[in-house]
């Protein structure tokens, strides 16, 4: 082939290239956008560090929390850590509001399955029965690819 050819090809491979890569959509912008908006719709929030697809946010009343970027098993995935092994029922509207920001569903149905999911767990009830683990004080949402 001569040089007058392959020029030509060249530029053409190159383009579909950079074309093919522009497209590709940026999860981890999208993300970032999820945690400003939480920022600025919950008070006291404050957005972390980013680090392996996750980015850390702190709020008084929570222990921990976090915002998990898509990935192969989940669109986004909250994550608070209560203060104590019993958590209140300020903490309990804390997630839901948070999730419901996060996921965009209605509030009043996160705050039914929030305190569903903490009242199945044993944290609400019942030090009398001896299980194997201690009472979790965390909760984890997330919503999977598919919905």
């Amino acid at each position: 082939m001569s040089s007058r050819f392959r020029r030509p090809i060249l530029l053409a491979a190159c383009l579909v290239a950079f074309a093919s890569l522009s497209a590709t959509p940026a999860r981890a912008d999208r993300c970032s956008d999820i945690a400003s908006q939480l920022k600025n719709q919950v008070d006291g929030l404050k957005v972390g560090i980013t680090a392996a697809n996750i980015i850390y946010l702190s709020h008084p009343m929570a222990k921990e929390m976090s915002l998990g970027c898509p990935n192969r098993k989940y669109s986004n995935e909250l994550y608070v850590k209560a203060d104590s092994r019993k958590p209140k029922t300020e903490f309990i509207a804390f997630v839901a509001g948070a999730a419901a920001l996060v996921f965009t569903l209605p509030k009043d149905e996160l705050l039914k399955g929030v305190s569903n999911c903490f009242s199945r767990m044993g944290i609400f009830r019942g030090d009398d029965v001896s299980i194997r683990y201690r009472r979790l004080d965390a909760i984890a949402i997330s919503r999977g690819l598919d919905q």
